[in-house]
């Protein structure tokens, strides 16, 4: 069995802008999940959006901000520096701001990869957008 190794440099520009409006690098996908490295400028507020089939994690590594959460009846807002780890289950609606004068960045796993855009939808959150 051959396998094939792959690795990448954080690129300079992302790879495209997801759905809530953060910019996204792609730097992997294997079978099971992909990682991500997202950017949301100073000032700017997501998109709310849930996920259909996919569930996430994030590892906060720079900026500050918070992000709000909501599962059913149950919601909090998370605060969110350097070293913050989250866990974003599948349906939960979520919004996220950037509160610093850096960008709030952060690296995320994805399970199963991002399948593409149609995976997020708009929901009702609690800031107004500004991405």
């Amino acid at each position: 069995m051959t396998h094939h190794f792959r690795h990448v440099q954080l690129p300079n520009a992302p790879d495209t802008i997801a759905p809530d409006g953060s910019e996204v690098r792609v730097l992997g996908k294997l079978t099971h999940g992909s990682l991500a490295h997202f950017t949301l400028a100073p000032g700017q507020i997501s998109k709310p959006v849930k996920h259909q089939t996919v569930e996430e994690m994030w590892y906060v590594i720079g900026g500050t901000g918070q992000m709000w959460v909501r599962q059913a009846e149950s919601e909090q807002i998370v605060n969110l520096c350097q070293g913050t780890a989250l866990c974003i289950p599948v349906g939960t609606h979520f919004q996220f701001r950037c509160d610093s004068v850096e960008p709030l960045v952060a690296v995320g796993v994805t399970m199963p990869p991002w399948p593409g855009m149609d995976e997020a939808i708009i929901v009702k959150g609690i800031w107004h957008p500004r991405a």
